[in-house]
């Protein structure tokens, strides 16, 4: 049985995301039963250079729509960062998972061999589509949602990795 490469990004974003979403509301009701403003749960982080939550949730989702636009050659939509609260952040989400269902399955044909440079200040990285999706769009994906776990973790609020999982 083969895989397209849609298979193995697009449904693993939205499940991601899933995940994510389910992750934020605890975190949500966590700060509200404790007391605390949501809000330093936004913009809480496990280490000064790294982004707050708020953070974590853009980069997942910049990651999820950069690499349906890349496989696909079609434009992503662009998000302006600027989530404060829970609401805003599930409502990135929303419109991240809305744009990947918006994406017809067969615009992915050929994408595995498409060809993606990666641009930063190190220079350019280039790739052939599979490489991109398995060696950076997803596990980029999923550093991002992994420390936001972490950063609701930490302010404790109790989840789990049957939570992570999506169980």
């Amino acid at each position: 049985m083969s895989f397209s490469i849609y298979d193995i990004t697009i449904p693993v974003f939205r499940r991601g995301f899933t995940v994510l979403s389910a992750v934020l509301d605890k975190g949500l009701a966590h700060a509200s039963a404790e007391g605390v403003d949501p809000a330093t749960y936004v913009e809480a982080r496990l280490a000064p250079d790294m982004l707050p939550l708020s953070g974590q949730v853009q980069r997942a989702s910049d990651t999820a729509k950069a690499c349906a636009a890349r496989l696909t050659g079609l434009a992503a939509p662009s998000f302006p960062d600027e989530e404060t609260s829970f609401e805003e952040l599930q409502a990135r989400i929303g419109r991240t998972v809305d744009y990947l269902a918006s994406v017809d399955p067969a615009a992915f044909e050929g994408g595995e061999e498409r060809q993606v440079t990666l641009r930063s200040r190190a220079g350019e990285t280039p790739f052939v589509g599979r490489d991109y999706a398995l060696q950076h769009a997803l596990p980029n994906f999923f550093f991002h949602v992994t420390t936001a776990y972490g950063i609701l973790r930490m302010k404790g609020v109790p989840v789990g990795k049957r939570d992570y999982l999506g169980f």
